[in-house]
């Protein structure tokens, strides 16, 4: 919206003047003409100045005449004390250094001019018994419309004065030399009058205001986060509750616009952004619906902002989205829900709401991969730490869906995650039947490498007696978890050396690892005595099993061993100092026999 230089404007002809003056003795003394022509004069002098005289003539009047009209009693003392205010807040809006050169004052006194006009007719129908012409409901309907009216009058004036729009929304002052200031000073001028405009006015001038304020965050983003204040995050917030569903539409559009900005989270919150969002997931248009449930993913990335999100009732609207939205609506919704289950006391209410089924219905079906991933990950998270949901997974189906998802090509780290989780509350034929174990190969040799650490946690957890030891020895995990050894992530190395020595207590997987040409110099190079290694304590328990073997203490020692282990034994690693004297005692004898 383009300035209006209220203050360069011509002044109101002398014709006009008089005009007003000849209306206003006639409406003072006979009381019988409306005085709605004085305020068309208003508008077409222009002057902000002029048109809050004009506006001032006319409260006494309007005050009179609602004072002593008949008929509804209550609404017309109502409306009196609503007018007995108006003088004050113009003396407060006059009063502010903008008011003479900015539109929105202008504007704003045309409109308290007019309200106060309609106030006069309507004590004149009252007075004079027209009123009864036009039915005592429609008469009750007019007072409380021009009531209405009364209130936004005054909350306009008082939020152009006390909340700072005018002084956001302020022109820039000419230079010393009169010269026009920097494009860019007006280009922020009147992002920030589209801003104040947000907040003042009847519902079609926001909507307008609304549109200009939209196309400015899609064409120049950076510049409204530059000029936006509390107050304008405030006003769209309010929008997202117009009666108007297009206006709720795009105020749930700016709104998502500035979550997804990563810049005004904590403020959007603040303000209250949360019940309305919620409100248009139970009750919105489908662009409205995608709108708010895309702001509710990103705002639940914080754990204080998801338990709100609970507490105001959110998790239903997100199951239901979850369950009949389109792709981008479920992809986010199933975003939140993930978002919501990684804070511990949301769990159990998720649960209530029937995340579980949702979930695994998401991952057997869910339109989109990103929402099987999220799901996955909730449903990780939901297993984490409580035996109870782990049965409650496990009962729905949760880890025959868990590794149909992880057949792909590049299974996800939460998938494999969860069924780390799950891997304890089944029987271990059950986890065979279903394809637990060729599952985990596809993930040591396919996965990334978090997934990878996870699926090695998982041999871990799978290898609980001497059995499951020597058909997971069978089934061809000692190459990968070798090969894991090299790994530059210390967790995943730390993992692949702990299922190793797992595995190794099991004869004949030891003989496994002894065949394998890697094994020796990549456990040897875990003892590497750093605080970051967490894997030398698992290395040094492999190391001393295949210390039994001439041929491996001979590697150990030729790829340095001793130094480590040294180093170890005086850090009080467990084993470390055993080791270490066997190679000690090896180097001995092979240095004897070779004299």
């Amino acid at each position: 919206m383009a300035p209006v230089l209220c203050s360069n404007q011509q002044v109101v002809p002398s014709l006009i003047d008089d005009r007003w003056d000849q209306l206003q003795q006639r409406a003072m003394v006979e009381e019988t003409e409306p005085i709605a022509a004085a305020v068309d004069d208003c508008e077409a002098a222009g002057s902000a100045e002029h048109c809050l005289s004009r506006a001032r003539l006319l409260v006494p009047v309007a005050l009179d005449k609602a004072r002593s009209a008949k008929g509804f009693p209550g609404r017309w003392k109502s409306i009196a004390s609503k007018l007995e205010r108006v003088p004050p807040c113009l003396t407060d809006l006059s009063s502010h250094p903008c008011f003479a050169r900015h539109a929105l004052c202008r504007e704003l006194v045309q409109s308290v001019a007019a309200t106060l006009s309609e106030a006069v007719e309507l004590a004149d129908r009252c007075r004079s018994g027209d009123g009864a012409s036009v039915g005592k409901l429609q008469m009750q309907s007019d007072l409380d419309a021009l009531s209405g009216k009364l209130d936004l009058s005054l909350r306009d004036c008082g939020l152009l004065v006390k909340v700072g729009v005018l002084g956001e929304a302020a022109l820039p002052p000419p230079s010393a030399t009169g010269a026009r200031p920097a494009e860019t000073e007006f280009a922020s001028w009147n992002l920030r009058e589209l801003l104040a405009r947000l907040q003042i006015g009847h519902a079609e001038a926001k909507h307008r205001a609304l549109d200009g304020v939209l196309r400015a965050m899609r064409e120049d983003e950076k510049s409204v986060m530059a000029v936006l204040g509390r107050s304008s995050v405030s006003a769209l917030i309010h929008l997202m509750s117009a009666t108007s569903l297009k206006v709720r539409e795009k105020a749930a559009t700016a709104v998502c616009l500035l979550a997804e900005s990563g810049n005004c989270e904590n403020l959007l919150v603040s303000e209250g952004v949360l019940p309305p969002l919620i409100r248009i997931l139970d009750s919105g248009s489908l662009v409205a619906r995608e709108k708010a449930v895309i702001s509710l993913q990103r705002l639940s990335m914080s754990a204080d902002t998801a338990r709100s999100i609970a507490g105001h009732g959110g998790i239903r609207p997100l199951i239901e989205v979850c369950q009949v939205g389109d792709s981008i609506s479920q992809t986010a919704a199933a975003g939140a829900l993930k978002n919501l289950s990684a804070v511990p006391e949301v769990r159990q209410s998720l649960v209530d709401e029937g995340i579980i089924g949702i979930t695994i219905n998401l991952l057997d079906c869910g339109i989109v991969l990103g929402s099987k991933e999220y799901s996955a990950e909730c449903l990780q998270h939901l297993t984490c730490s409580n035996e109870s949901l782990r049965r409650s997974v496990v009962s729905e189906g949760g880890i025959r869906s868990l590794l149909a998802y992880l057949e792909g090509p590049l299974p996800q780290e939460s998938a494999v995650g969860a069924l780390k989780n799950l891997v304890g509350s089944v029987s271990t034929d059950t986890s065979i039947s279903l394809g637990l174990l060729p599952c985990l190969i596809h993930v040591l040799k396919d996965g990334s490498l978090g997934a990878q650490q996870a699926a090695a946690a998982s041999v871990c957890k799978f290898c609980s007696t001497a059995e499951t030891k020597r058909i997971v020895g069978e089934f061809g995990f000692i190459p990968l978890l070798v090969k894991m050894l090299e790994a530059k992530s210390n967790g995943a190395r730390e993992v692949a050396a702990q299922a190793i020595a797992s595995l190794m207590t099991y004869q004949h997987n030891g003989r496994e690892v002894k065949k394998e040409e890697k094994s020796v110099p990549n456990l040897v190079q875990s003892l590497d005595p750093s605080p970051q290694n967490t894997a030398k304590k698992y290395a040094v328990s492999c190391l001393l099993i295949l210390s039994s073997s001439k041929k491996c203490k001979k590697m150990m020692i030729s790829y340095g061993a001793i130094g480590y282990l040294k180093k170890l034994t005086d850090m009080d690693v467990p084993g470390a100092k055993k080791l270490l004297e066997r190679l000690e005692r090896g180097r001995l004898r092979s240095l004897f026999s070779r004299k």
